[in-house]
């Protein structure tokens, strides 16, 4: 019982978009099948095994924006109105309890790469007129929601003259980037010029596959945003760093409006403040040349951006080379 989901990406750091799929992929020992090949898109059409399996990755993914049950998908409005008459007809028992009159529903129309007037998204949905929606309309909070989307390219200066992509589709989850303003750098307690961006350090976090009760440790950790993330995700985090003033707090204010450091301002105070002070492991002051671990201790995850390898006063943030492993490391 495969069936095709659209997966709709944002359009950030989307290098990292194929790895945190893979990795995730790996961690929950997911099977797939994946159709699109441009998957510079932001929307890819994969088969999953099942819709709990779809709900499983969407569960963990950052770079996902929404992931939706396929209806119908073609570069052309005839086809992909013959597809979504068909595929109403075909699977109508299946698909008979969200038509039912007493489920509310809403239908949106995004568009990407091109603007719809409100009159144009309401015109695109009176063309669907044939769909056997029975229950009423509630934009706040629906039972389902049903989203028609085209796609018109990805470079805004050369828009092609119809759209490379048309899909409609039941919206199953969003993504997990409520976390990314959940974890802000703008309202963290202790940041310093260098401090990643909650993003990249939650994208890094997922390519390690950490796991709840994993231990994970980032070598040139300056002031944790990636034990942060890390230890969002459940696991238990240790960092290093070279940097006495950095590791710390006694390093100059990196916020414009700060002059001196609140006393309470560390690594620890980071993760108490999302709810995380149980997964604090430490934070030493070492140098990465001089190993200093047990033999015996093994890490599942070793997370750090490389850039910080070449940069003997590294902080362990902010560049562009990043390193994720997994696997008890020694």
């Amino acid at each position: 019982m495969w069936k095709k989901y659209i997966l709709w990406f944002a359009q950030e750091h989307v290098e990292f978009r194929i790895s945190e799929f893979e990795s995730l992929a790996k961690m929950f020992g997911l099977q797939f099948r994946r159709v699109s090949k441009q998957l510079l898109k932001p929307f890819w059409l994969v088969e999953f095994p099942n819709e709990k399996t779809a709900l499983q990755y969407a569960s963990r993914s950052i770079a996902l924006r929404a992931i939706f049950e396929l209806y119908s998908h073609s570069n052309t409005l005839p086809e992909f109105h013959n597809r979504l008459r068909s595929h109403v007809d075909t699977h109508h028992k299946e698909l008979a309890r969200h038509f039912s009159n007493d489920v509310s529903f809403k239908i949106t129309v995004e568009t990407y790469n091109k603007h719809f007037s409100q009159r144009e998204k309401v015109e695109k949905i009176e063309t669907m007129d044939y769909l056997p929606i029975g229950g009423t309309v509630d934009l706040k909070s629906p039972q389902v929601e049903w989203w028609y989307i085209e796609f018109w390219g990805l470079d805004p200066k050369a828009v092609p003259p119809v759209p490379d992509d048309i899909l409609f589709g039941r919206l199953l989850a969003q993504g997990q980037r409520h976390l990314i303003k959940d974890l802000s750098l703008k309202k963290r307690k202790f940041i310093g010029n260098t401090s990643m961006d909650a993003q990249l350090s939650l994208l890094m976090a997922n390519q390690a596959m950490v796991r709840d009760g994993d231990l994970v440790f980032d070598p040139f950790v300056g002031t944790g945003s990636l034990l942060v993330s890390a230890a969002k995700f459940g696991g238990y985090v240790l960092g290093a760093d070279i940097d006495y003033m950095m590791v710390h707090a006694q390093c100059r204010p990196s916020r414009i409006s700060q002059r001196v450091r609140e006393k309470d301002e560390s690594i620890r105070a980071n993760l108490k403040q999302y709810g995380c002070a149980d997964r604090y492991m430490d934070v030493l002051v070492a140098d990465f040349s001089n190993p200093l671990w047990h033999p015996r201790l093994s890490f599942d995850s070793i997370i750090t951006d490389r850039s910080s390898i070449r940069n003997t006063r590294g902080h362990g943030e902010g560049g562009d080379q990043k390193e994720c492993k997994r696997g008890h490391t020694q």
